[in-house]
């Protein structure tokens, strides 16, 4: 039997609310050795208080030694085993703007990029461009054609666009073209198997096109493609848990990942206060509520240790405004590390905890990674953390006599 069908074999109708808050790329390294992570830096003395009275951990996303990207990071927050479904950012970019794929359909995740005179990357961001100018660039791109597939551009934030590939016969197996590393050329779409092969090339063309039609850009003068995708089949949460699951995220990506295991996506505005706000408002229609905070990655990525502390305090001051709602579980965590001295996603499992009823304490008195490797939760797969979630909820029942 496998997980989702005892879950869906045990599970109890209830009342109870389960609120998921996840810290995008939370988990982080010491400048120097010995020294304090941004989350042991930062003051947090609502996440240490839940820390005091719940029970922590760390969590492994996928597989320990393993980096995960965001997608495999959450689908395991979720309760989805991220070794089996393998699902790439094109399609969760394109779900989440809520572009009508379909099942035949290969999506790529798009960035644009800044070349310099040999064609090497000199800013795999393009210096981040406002969404007001990546949409500019974007309807530019719009007039790029390839024989023999029909494409679509759409917009996603700052460098981030979605291109979607239509045709038959079209398959995604294919390598990305960002190299994630500056000073190096963009690489060639390489098909993984023959089905892939006439699609790569495809990818090729556009690739080449992009960059003839923005070779007057300042910045964005390139593009590179990631997450080669079609359209999975995936069981939804209201199928395996019984749940009403409402997502309140500010970036496409996060909604597009809510979006392919059923949530609600709700508009939730575009701050940690607008998505409290929202919570508050909808918090009677729901049972399980995903609200995802993005910047503690992203200062992460920036490498900028300083604006961590700061977004993971941020993150710390709304804590009272969930807890006053009394859910029955309160979870904090993040779909992975992102330590601003590596400047990327890593492999570090990431601190944990889990607030709420029928709670174990585990003598933890504040919420950082050192307390976690001594909570009660011990390290274990991220992909456990939903039926913990269900069972301090009251919503499983007894497995066996």
């Amino acid at each position: 039997m496998k997980p989702p069908d005892l879950i869906q074999e045990l599970r109890d109708p209830n009342t109870t609310k389960i609120v998921f808050l996840v810290a995008d790329g939370l988990g982080g390294l010491p400048l120097t050795p010995g020294g304090l992570t941004e989350l042991e830096t930062a003051r947090t003395p609502n996440l240490d208080d839940l820390a005091r009275e719940g029970v922590s951990g760390l969590s492994i996303p996928v597989l320990p030694g393993i980096t995960p990207g965001s997608g495999p990071g959450h689908l395991a927050l979720f309760g989805y085993d991220p070794l089996e479904h393998r699902i790439g950012r094109g399609v969760l970019e394109a779900l989440g703007i809520n572009f009508p794929l379909e099942r035949r359909d290969v999506a790529a995740r798009g960035n644009f990029c800044t070349l310099d005179a040999e064609g090497k990357i000199k800013d795999r961001r393009a210096g981040r461009p406002s969404d007001e100018r990546n949409r500019e660039i974007c309807q530019k791109l719009k007039s790029v054609r390839v024989p023999g597939v029909e494409l679509f551009i759409e917009p996603v934030s700052e460098h981030r666009f979605v291109v979607v590939f239509r045709g038959e016969g079209l398959s995604a197996n294919i390598e990305d073209t960002d190299p994630q590393a500056v000073g190096v050329a963009p690489l060639p779409a390489v098909a993984r198997d023959e089905d892939s092969r006439r699609t790569a090339e495809f990818a090729d063309r556009f690739v080449a096109e992009a960059r003839r039609v923005l070779h007057a850009e300042p910045d964005a003068n390139g593009v590179t493609l990631r997450g080669f995708a079609r359209y999975p089949n995936i069981a939804t949460m209201q199928e395996v848990y019984g749940l009403r699951c409402a997502c309140l995220a500010v970036y496409p990506m996060y909604k597009g990942l809510a979006r392919l295991v059923g949530m609600d996506i709700l508009d939730a505005g575009h701050s940690l206060d607008e998505q409290v706000e929202t919570l508050e408002r909808v918090w009677d229609q729901y049972d399980f509520f995903f609200i995802h905070f993005k910047y503690t990655d992203k200062t992460g990525e920036d490498g900028d240790f300083a604006a961590k502390v700061r977004r993971i305090e941020e993150l710390d001051g709304i804590v009272p405004r969930i807890t006053r709602l009394k859910p029955d579980v309160l979870i904090v965590t993040g779909d992975h590390s992102t330590p601003s001295v590596m400047r990327s996603h890593s492999w570090h499992p990431v601190p944990t905890l889990l607030w709420g009823r029928n709670v174990r304490t585990d003598g933890v008195s504040e919420f950082s990674e050192k307390t976690c490797l001594q909570g009660g939760l011990g390290q274990f797969e991220a992909k456990y953390l939903m039926t913990l979630a269900m069972a301090h909820a009251g919503r499983l029942g007894k497995y066996g006599a």
